[in-house]
């Protein structure tokens, strides 16, 4: 490893160290529904997105109906990837005259974006049109980092609370996730 790149990654492992503390307070302080200093531009967004979705935000879920609750967030948006994927040439902002991919790669695909787990085999401005990779690829990126952290979130309620039947409500903590965590990124 040469001087630069050692010079490079223990000022990383320093900034981690140094960022645990009060990035760790902020997410804390978020997910318990605690106010923060972005709770006056965002709250009253977090409360009309649940009263629109019929959430309450005080009921939480047990650990299936968490797991239930993360595959109906899921599988739309796989569902709309996918079809995205595979309509392409006949919709709109396709300049380059892209074709439609392949049913095999456009599941893979969508399932791999919709899992976090971003794998392509195929050069995306090559293969995706315009449309696909903003309303399909960069849309299921955000919301599965948003799946993810709130899933981690619950995984660590968890093993917090032993003997509680709930580890929290999926709806919540992935509302609160894009707003307060993703979106002032």
């Amino acid at each position: 490893m040469t001087f630069f790149a050692m010079t490079q990654l223990l000022l990383w492992v320093v900034l981690l160290l140094v960022m645990v503390r009060p990035l760790g307070g902020y997410m804390q302080r978020v997910f318990t529904g605690e106010a923060t200093p972005l709770s006056p531009l965002f709250r009253p967004i977090e409360t009309a997105l649940y009263r629109l979705a019929g959430v309450r935000p005080d009921q939480e879920q047990t650990w299936y109906q968490y797991a239930l609750a993360l595959l109906v967030f899921h599988i739309p948006g796989l569902l709309l990837l996918y079809l995205l994927m595979r309509c392409q040439a006949w919709l709109p902002l396709n300049p380059a005259g892209q074709t439609a991919v392949p049913p095999d790669l456009a599941l893979n695909t969508a399932i791999s974006f919709a899992t976090n787990t971003s794998w392509q085999s195929y050069g995306g401005e090559s293969t995706l049109s315009h449309l696909t990779q903003m309303a399909g690829i960069a849309v299921q990126s955000f919301l599965s980092a948003a799946a993810g952290a709130s899933v981690a979130i619950a995984l660590t309620r968890g093993f917090a609370r032993r003997g509680s039947e709930t580890i929290g409500n999926f709806w919540v903590d992935s509302t609160r996730t894009t707003l307060y965590i993703l979106l002032p990124k």
